[in-house]
Order: structure tokens, then C-alpha cells, then sequence
């Protein structure tokens, strides 16, 4: 199993984020069809720690059943417009993309 990561910066207003976050997860949805009936991901808030606040404010994780599933969903015309959408949102600077193995 793959995951895909995107990893948001701390915003330069939280707020704003927030909101924009909402419509683009609505937006991936309309441009993928992913999320039509069970979200198949996961955000992750990140909480200050004892040193203080964290490198990132928020994960998106979505997992893929193969290297072909998710090569096939980010190449797809919606998912670039999605990407594209995260990098307008995300004003803290470009998010962090990871694909990771899950064992």
C-alpha cells in the first residue's frame, strides 16, 4: 500500500486556510469523483509541542492499492488541477509531497 502526502506549511492566516481548505477538498472531489461516497483519506492538524509550534500546520494522507493506482490518479487532468489548487491555498509557501510505503 502507497500513500500519498501532502504536507501544508503554517499559514500565513489560519483562518483564510481553513476556509479554503473546505472547497478544495470539495473541489477534489469534483474533479476526481475520489470522495463521491467514503473519503479513502485522512488530515492531520499538527498541535504545538514543548519546542514550540510545528514545521506544519496540517497532513493530507491518501493511501493508493499500487504504484499504478497512483500514478494513473496523479497524472489524471483533475488531480494537476487539484495540485495546482493546493499550491493556491497553501500561503505559508508550496506544500510537501511525499509518497511513502505503509507496511
Amino acid at each position: 500500500m502507497l500513500q500519498l502526502m501532502v504536507l501544508y506549511p503554517q499559514p500565513a492566516d489560519v483562518q483564510q486556510f481553513e476556509t479554503e481548505y473546505v472547497k478544495h477538498l470539495a473541489f477534489l472531489d469534483e474533479k476526481t469523483g475520489i470522495a463521491t461516497t467514503v473519503k479513502p483519506y485522512t488530515v492531520t492538524k499538527f498541535l504545538p509541542s514543548p519546542q514550540g509550534a510545528a514545521a506544519f500546520y496540517q497532513l493530507f494522507a491518501m493511501p493508493f492499492e499500487s504504484p499504478e493506482a497512483l500514478e494513473a490518479a496523479m497524472s489524471s487532468a483533475g488531480m494537476q488541477e487539484v495540485a495546482a489548487d493546493a499550491n493556491r491555498i497553501s500561503s505559508g509557501g508550496a506544500p510537501t509531497i511525499l509518497i511513502g510505503h505503509t507496511q
